[in-house]
């Protein structure tokens, strides 16, 4: 639900929205508002700010990109119905934010052990297989412009957690996705939804026991402060879509688009190229700080873990799509 203020904000964005199919128009700069729920710090953050650099440069001053990050403009569940409404224009949501919207092809990528390495990914990413992903938010106003990379994801609590017996009853924050309740319900633990902006809190205070993050997200929200125990699992990957709306991106001068373009194509290099540098800096970084026991998992743990986790792609396929799960298996596959 959309706060009563959300909804006076959206209210006035959508009466300025009217007016997307020629922005142009309307002033001197194209205004792109690129929001974003992270910090500035993380792969997200810094490609949105290397777009934002280049955007400008390449349309030669006729755009204008604000960038908003750690949900400055709009939460989790609010951000995609400002981007539908017109309030932004430009979103990079994790991949997961994509079946609450009625998209649940796109929940594939929260699988779990789907995906064993980055080369796996980017023939799912960069193939044909992430085009026709992209293509399906068409109908939703939606514009898919390029997927970039968050990474691997560890657990973490308060207690550790080197087999699924140890999940048992823990309260674990997710974001809303179907794939990730299962994969808490099949560990034996309670899912809970939350959105990221309010997990610090909720993990200092109990609310919840423990969540799933990269370290790149976990380091730069300090989560890390208040977790006594971390798995370096590599149990599941987070992504982004980086979107834009649909009426908004088709309303623009060719020659501007053009540039965004470009501008986004090498933004994309560098937000992934720097995807895993950013966490394995992180990483050491909690790893310094000493207030985290980090473990690795035996080449036994990881076999329990694929176990149980294992029935969440059978359970699953009626949900994301049986003939979408086989795809994506088969691109990782060759």
């Amino acid at each position: 639900m959309l706060t009563r203020r959300t909804l006076a904000a959206l209210a006035g964005a959508t009466a300025l929205a009217l007016s997307l199919a020629a922005p142009a128009m309307a002033q001197d700069k194209i205004v792109i508002k690129f929001s974003h729920v992270v910090a500035p710090d993380t792969p997200k953050g810094k490609g949105a700010a290397k777009f934002e650099e280049l955007a400008e440069a390449y349309t030669n001053g006729a755009v204008d990109v604000e960038v908003y990050p750690n949900s400055q403009l709009y939460k989790d569940k609010e951000e995609l119905e400002a981007l539908q409404l017109g309030a932004v224009q430009m979103l990079a949501p994790s991949l997961a934010k994509f079946g609450p919207l009625g998209v649940q092809d796109f929940e594939v990528f929260d699988l779990p052990f789907i995906f064993p390495s980055y080369d796996a990914l980017r023939k799912v990413t960069q193939g044909e297989v992430g085009k026709a992903l992209l293509a399906k938010l068409e109908d939703k106003g939606i514009a898919g412009l390029a997927y970039w990379d968050n990474g691997f994801k560890i657990m973490s609590a308060n207690s550790p957690l080197h087999v699924p017996d140890d999940f048992l009853g823990l309260k674990m924050r997710i974001q809303s996705s179907k794939v990730l309740e299962a994969e808490m319900n099949a560990l034996g633990a309670v899912p809970q939804v939350m959105a990221f902006s309010e997990v610090y809190q909720a993990l200092q205070t109990g609310v919840v026991d423990g969540t799933e993050n990269p370290p790149s997200n976990m380091y730069t929200q300090k989560m890390h402060e208040v977790q006594k125990h971390a798995t370096l699992s590599g149990h599941g990957y987070l992504g982004y879509a980086v979107i834009v709306n649909k009426q908004f991106w088709d309303g623009l001068p060719e020659d501007v688009r053009a540039g965004l373009d470009k501008a986004m194509a090498e933004a994309t290099d560098y937000a992934n190229s720097i995807a895993k540098e950013e966490n394995d800096k992180a990483l050491a970084a909690m790893q310094a700080a000493g207030t985290t026991e980090f473990h690795e998992l035996t080449d036994e743990e990881r076999a329990t873990w694929v176990a149980a986790l294992e029935p969440v792609h059978e359970e699953m396929a009626g949900r994301i799509g049986a003939e979408t799960i086989a795809a994506v298996k088969a691109a990782v596959a060759e």
